[in-house]
């Protein structure tokens, strides 16, 4: 006999819409409003976030801050470029209680290779996701601490990357890594960048790392200009966290921790830098129009000549 199957969760039904605008992007405004009055004709509550009313000239007086928004909202529109919605990822990591919030990314900025919708692709979007017909990925975020004499200095989580690097006058610098209880190499080189799938192509592609599709369930740990030319980039399983210890007692020896680009801590000799697998994905909406492939063709210029 067949034991009886689990039906998947079905989505929460979409009845308050936040909104998330790039901080001074004045073309944006209008948008904003455009999205509030289709929202409303269809009887959905929007809710801006409150920089974001100022920039559309609204009354911010009761609108809630970027990292409040997303426990307050069943879907989240951001407005802006990749660093936006990086940003954004962050909020909603924080929002404990919101594991199933999705975002609807528009392209405002001059790449958008995460926010890969387009504004002549908005409305047609939203309405999908109305619809419970949109497609979302889940993608894979990192979890990171920084750990100085048994204390933790800061616990971030992450989209795209954590990056280990020297500072601007700082020789070259050692790292030791570990993966679970197992040492891997100490490293010689500029840094090392520890990547999401999603950040494989950011920092990590440019810094020689391959491109991992977002949906591979794996970390990728690529050196920056390594000393020892066969330090070449890994992809590890997701399953175990990394442990990347900086030998910093030399006199021209500074280094950082930086988390999506987007925050750092300056780190000193003895700090370990622990990055594992987030406990919740991210989920973006996909543009209908393209998948995955045909973002890396129009976007990277993958596979030309």
């Amino acid at each position: 006999m067949t034991a009886p199957t689990t039906p998947p969760p079905q989505p929460r039904p979409i009845r308050t819409v936040g909104i998330i605008a790039k901080a001074k992007l004045p073309e944006a405004a209008a948008v904003v409003t455009g999205i509030e009055d289709w929202l409303s004709e269809r009887g959905i509550t929007t809710e801006v976030e409150s920089e974001t009313a100022r920039l559309a000239g609204w009354d911010s007086a009761n609108t809630f801050s970027r990292d409040t928004l997303p426990t307050q909202v069943d879907l989240l529109v951001v407005l802006g470029g990749d660093g936006t919605l990086l940003g954004v990822a962050r909020s909603i990591a924080d929002a404990k209680d919101r594991t199933d919030l999705p975002v609807l990314a528009v392209n405002f900025g001059s790449l958008g290779f995460l926010t890969e919708v387009t504004l002549p692709e908005l409305y047609r979007s939203l309405k999908s996701v109305l619809d419970g017909t949109a497609d979302i990925d889940e993608r894979q975020m990192l979890r990171s601490t920084v750990t100085r004499d048994g204390q933790i200095m800061t616990d971030r989580v992450v989209l795209n990357d954590i990056v280990i690097g020297k500072a601007a006058l700082s020789n070259i610098i050692e790292l030791t890594i570990s993966v679970g209880e197992q040492f891997v190499t100490r490293l010689r080189a500029d840094g090392l960048i520890v990547a999401s799938p999603t950040g494989s192509t950011a920092y990590s592609m440019a810094a020689g790392g391959p491109i991992v599709h977002p949906l591979v369930d794996a970390l990728l740990l690529t050196p920056i200009a390594p000393h020892t030319l066969t330090n070449r980039p890994i992809i590890i399983p997701s399953t175990t966290p990394v442990r990347v210890t900086p030998a910093l007692s030399g006199p021209h020896c500074a280094a950082y921790a930086s988390f999506d680009g987007q925050s750092g801590l300056e780190l000193v000799h003895g700090d370990v830098v622990a990055v594992e697998k987030a406990a919740r994905p991210l989920k973006i909406i996909r543009a209908e129009s393209r998948g995955y492939f045909a973002v890396l063709r129009e976007k990277l210029k993958w596979g030309e000549r």
